[in-house]
């Protein structure tokens, strides 16, 4: 009895199957996005020469080893005192009155409402007069976010140019330490904005939307008083 010859599978049917479910996946399948760390360095100074001992006062140093021991402004701190003492430094001098000063500490200058109508008033007439210039644009929005913050607080002191929380690690430095010391003074950022709008508008910092116009010009104003000044340099052998 003659043997039936087996038919041949055509694969080319399943191969366009596969390569169509391929691309279903591909269109429908969202991926994790790894994001760094925000952070906004201070502006440049420009023409500008600092004393040492000034700029020495207007940063505060945050150091940590290959051991994670913590070293701030030369001193050995628990992580625990970072977010309090990152709040010394930052409210320093007082931010609407001058009710504490200490000279080690960075220094807060008066921005007074005169003075930022003035500047807004000369900015316009720049940008009048060259619609296209960026910069001038940029200082304008800035000078009007001020505006606003003493509109919706009232008179304030503001960091100077060259006022920054100076954050360096250890090429040994653990992440979960890492991670610990930016939570930290973060957190201290974070908590002096909930007190001022808390106090102001009966709502966390975290709770405005962007999305809305007047919440939008409320963080920007609260930006003003209290600016996000974390500066992180690469990690080295800080041998502490």
């Amino acid at each position: 009895m003659a043997r039936r010859e087996l038919q041949e599978i055509n694969a080319g049917s399943m191969a366009d199957i596969a390569f169509l479910l391929l691309i279903f996946f591909l269109v429908t399948t969202t991926m994790d996005q790894d994001k760094g760390i925000l952070r906004q360095l201070p502006p440049i100074i420009e023409d500008e020469v600092i004393e040492k001992e000034a700029f020495k006062r207007n940063v505060y140093e945050v150091l940590v080893n290959a051991n994670d021991d913590l070293l701030v402004e030369g001193e050995e701190m628990d992580i625990d005192e970072l977010k309090d003492g990152a709040i010394e430094f930052l409210t320093n001098s007082g931010v609407f009155s001058d009710e504490y000063v200490d000279e080690n500490l960075t220094e807060r200058i008066w921005v007074r409402r005169a003075a930022v109508v003035d500047a807004i008033s000369t900015l316009k007439a720049q940008l009048a007069a060259d619609p296209e210039n960026k910069t001038v644009d940029g200082k304008l929005k800035s000078q009007q976010a001020k505006l606003d913050a003493i509109d919706f607080f009232g008179e304030y002191k503001e960091l100077g140019p060259s006022a920054v929380i100076s954050l360096q690690n250890d090429m040994g430095t653990s992440y979960n330490m890492y991670i610990q010391v930016q939570n930290e003074l973060t957190s201290a950022i974070n908590q002096l904005r909930d007190e001022l709008t808390m106090k102001r508008f009966n709502k966390t910092y975290l709770e405005l939307d962007d999305k809305i116009e007047e919440d939008r010009r409320i963080i920007m104003a609260v930006r003003k008083v209290y600016p996000q000044r974390i500066s992180e340099a690469e990690p080295k052998e800080i041998g502490i």
